[in-house]
């Protein structure tokens, strides 16, 4: 017994000595607190049915163990009665490698959670467009957070940084107002999902087309034409946009008017309408065509014949064939299809 207080008072004399000693008390601790940790939590998290907790549970291990080591490293450098400079250097050292396995284990936290959130919730904001997004923004966010710690733990002033990066900022969001404008656009847009890629769309600027490609900045277009157009995201926001994709199904219900001569025989055009229709091979057979009497128009019968195609990309021939078969068809069965006209009368002289 009194061997040991000797070696004891020994090392307690000895600054380099009682620094070793913590060296190995701190590897001891934190193998200990590392083991503790486990069973206590590992229990815990076998209560859940996710996997998630058990991956995070597995990355603590590393950081919760290095980050005791190294405080008790901290306390063994400061006790060995070192000169500062070396003191300084070691701490810092120690602090920035600690801070470094945080941010690594801290990300890969975020972007499992993330991931995991995604597949859990029906949010259209954490999707497969927008997840990358959130990903590289959380990275960013916590590397910020971890460089602004190093800068502490080397007893460095970062106030005046922090000013100039601000002014920095303000001076960079003005110089690119637009594409930030276009970034915020693109991410409400994949949030908000009023199309997605593959849907025909139409905006009220004239553009219409399928989305080829849903990005950040801007919107690419497949138009019929088979000309890719390049949208910003800014202009697509503040358009009104006509999902013709956005059913429950691709179909689409066409409306074709037309007038009929007030002598003519409205059964006959009803009937030849409905044939026309039911002839078309890209007229859908249910629903089935129909024909309404729509109103008394000033030069004549207003017919509307409905039909259903079921892709909105060939409406236009479709329409095209229709109208040239209406029109053929109504002159054999000598169907009048009525035309402004204006009489003029001349003054007797």
């Amino acid at each position: 017994m009194n061997l040991f207080i000797d070696y004891y008072n020994v090392v307690l004399a000895n600054p380099a000595l009682k620094g070793l000693a913590l060296v190995a008390v701190s590897i001891a601790v934190a193998k200990v607190v590392d083991v503790i940790f486990t069973l206590i939590f590992k229990k815990l998290v076998d209560r859940t049915k996710t996997s998630l907790d058990d991956r995070i549970l597995q990355l603590l291990h590393k950081p919760i163990f290095y980050s005791i080591l190294f405080i008790g490293f901290s306390i063994a450098v400061k006790t060995a009665s070192l000169p500062e400079y070396i003191d300084f250097a070691l701490v810092g050292t120690f602090k920035t490698i600690t801070i470094f396995i945080w941010i690594f284990v801290i990300s890969k936290i975020f972007i499992m959670s993330m991931e995991w959130a995604s597949r859990q919730t029906a949010s259209n904001l954490l999707q497969k467009n927008t997840l990358p997004l959130f990903n590289n923004l959380g990275k960013i966010a916590i590397g910020l957070l971890g460089i602004y710690f190093i800068f502490l733990s080397w007893n460095i002033n970062i106030n005046g940084i922090l000013a100039s990066a601000g002014v920095l900022g303000v001076v960079l969001g003005l110089a690119a107002k637009d594409t930030v404008s276009n970034f915020f656009a693109g991410i409400f847009l994949m949030a908000d999902s009023p199309f997605k890629e593959g849907d025909y769309i139409l905006l009220d600027t004239g553009e219409r087309g399928y989305v080829k490609k849903m990005g950040l900045r801007s919107t690419r277009f497949m138009t019929r034409d088979d000309i890719e157009i390049t949208i910003p995201n800014s202009v697509i926001a503040a358009s009104k946009i006509v999902n013709e994709s956005g059913g429950p199904e691709e179909t689409e219900r066409v409306r074709i008017n037309i007038h009929i001569a007030y002598n003519s025989d409205i059964d006959d055009a009803r009937s030849v309408l409905i044939d026309i229709a039911k002839n078309n091979e890209n007229v859908l057979k249910d629903p089935e065509p129909r024909v309404r009497f729509r109103e008394f128009a000033d030069h004549g019968l207003r017919l509307q014949l409905l039909f259903w195609i079921h892709m909105p990309e060939i409406r236009g021939r479709t329409v095209d064939a229709v109208n040239t078969e209406i029109y053929k068809r109504f002159a054999e069965h000598k169907i009048l299809i009525p035309y402004p006209t204006m009489e003029v009368l001349l003054p007797n002289k």
